[in-house]
């Protein structure tokens, strides 16, 4: 084993890669950014600290964050997107972030999620800098309904609770709008240490290989670390749990609130595992050693997916959707708020594949509402037409890339999908780079089938 390169040059390569890629548009092999400014900050390192109470709905701590500068400009600003505080504003924020270090000012905007960080010089290309600021998570007590993020029964989900980075890319930073319809989020692959201490009679799966050790009199401390991820979710509740392995090595485990028959999960348990098997061998390995299911049938959705971690209900369809995603937005990322259908309608055609379904005939039921409506419209035209949402992005999405399998043939949609996997893994993708991909995958004319489906870059 060689020696490290000294950090100073591990920080002057990265400037002059960046400066290359601005001048000449050039994008490393497998790097899954668009040609043009690199989009930063990125190499981010989370170091969290938090301290559960006796319920596990409240959290307290330290978060620190680690960043690069990758860009070929210096960065005077960091933004932290807080999108627990999408329903609680800023009247009763339940992300709370005090005693910042590591900047100069900070201001909230957008409902109190987006926190605004000078820094306190301008980062140049290739730095690092670190903040850290204390933390407050309380979760939303749900009533009704439980939710990804918030508390209902004796279940409390931390879905998107973690302060992360926004990102900045050719396109600006990208501070958009919480929506309920789709996703907004948009990060960059990420390393995460997590210690939480919590009642030892609490169970909290989450993202990444968690290790236990004993904490004070009736606590347990989990530490868990992640590697290459968008973001870091888990769950606290004093849930039953089942474990297995598949075929291919992932230690699989279910965890389940009061209320979920043992025969459910039992099934779910064999469906997780065939379904991440399947999603494998057809877009490449899994690159985690393991993946956690939180089934809760009082979630107000059919299922929500994080890296190695899913919270669903009984159902097998809307599972394989969430595993499919491990994929299609876990380890290829995009931009969910402007492309859902890279994530959404990729993960419904893996679902179909891996549940036997071929969308034939299909593109036959497909009827258009509007002469604006189209498989690549961003979350702020769905947010305006949220019915067609579900049928357009999943329904018509999925169809257009059977079709495309159809057109091209099953054995080069196979090798475009793995490959284009391969090119954007822990990257960035983006409809323009599919489009591509497709091009070099066949010899046929692809202008009219684009049209015809209505996909645009």
């Amino acid at each position: 084993m060689s020696s490290p390169p000294p950090a100073r040059l591990v920080a002057a390569l990265l400037a002059c890669l960046a400066l290359i890629a601005t001048a000449t548009g050039f994008t490393p092999p497998g790097s899954g950014r668009r040609a043009g400014p690199a989009a930063t900050p990125a190499a981010a390192s989370y170091t969290v600290e938090l301290t559960g109470d006796s319920s596990g709905g409240r959290w307290t701590g330290h978060e620190r964050v680690s960043f690069t500068n990758v860009s070929a400009q210096p960065l005077p600003e960091i933004h932290l997107r807080l999108w627990g505080n999408a329903r609680g504003g800023c009247t009763a924020p339940p992300v709370t972030v005090t005693h910042l270090v590591g900047a100069a000012a900070a201001t909230l905007s957008a409902g109190c999620t987006v926190l605004r960080i000078a820094l306190p010089a301008p980062l140049r290309p290739g730095g690092r800098h670190t903040i850290g600021f204390d933390l407050d998570l309380r979760a939303p007590e749900l009533p009704d309904r439980a939710g990804r993020f918030g508390r209902h029964g004796t279940a409390a989900h931390f879905g998107n609770a973690l302060p992360v980075l926004a990102v900045r890319d050719a396109a600006g930073w990208h501070l958009d709008p919480f929506t309920d319809t789709g996703e907004s989020f948009y990060t960059l692959a990420a390393d995460f240490t997590v210690r939480l201490d919590h009642p030892a009679g609490l169970e909290v799966p989450a993202t990444g290989d968690p290790v236990d050790t004993p904490g004070a009199a009736g606590r347990t401390v989990t530490t868990t670390t992640a590697r290459q991820v968008r973001d870091f979710a888990w769950s606290a509740g004093p849930f039953e749990r089942l474990s297995g392995v598949s075929a291919g090595g992932v230690t699989v485990t279910v965890h389940t609130v009061a209320g979920v028959r043992a025969a459910d999960a039992a099934a779910i348990l064999a469906t997780a595992e065939s379904a991440l098997d399947a999603q494998a061998r057809a877009f490449g390995a899994y690159p985690y050693t393991e993946l956690d299911v939180v089934l809760d049938n009082e979630l107000w959705f059919s299922g929500m997916e994080y890296p190695g971690f899913v919270l669903d209900r009984v159902s097998t369809s809307a599972l394989v959707h969430e595993i499919a995603h491990q994929w299609w937005y876990g380890i290829v990322g995009d931009d969910q708020y402007h492309q859902p259908w890279l994530d959404e309608s990729f993960a419904e055609y893996a679902t179909d594949l891996a549940l036997g379904r071929d969308g034939a005939g299909c593109w036959s039921a497909v009827t258009w509402s509007a002469p604006q409506e189209m498989i690549t419209n961003g979350m702020a035209y769905w947010d305006d037409h949220p019915g067609r949402y579900g049928v357009v992005v999943y329904d018509y999405g999925a169809c257009a890339l059977h079709d495309l399998r159809r057109l091209i043939g099953p054995d080069a949609m196979a090798r475009l999908l793995r490959g284009y996997a391969r090119t954007h893994w822990y990257g960035v993708s983006s409809t323009a780079a599919f489009l591509a991909a497709a091009r070099a995958a066949t010899t046929e004319d692809l202008s009219p089938f684009w049209a015809d489906h209505r996909i645009s870059a």
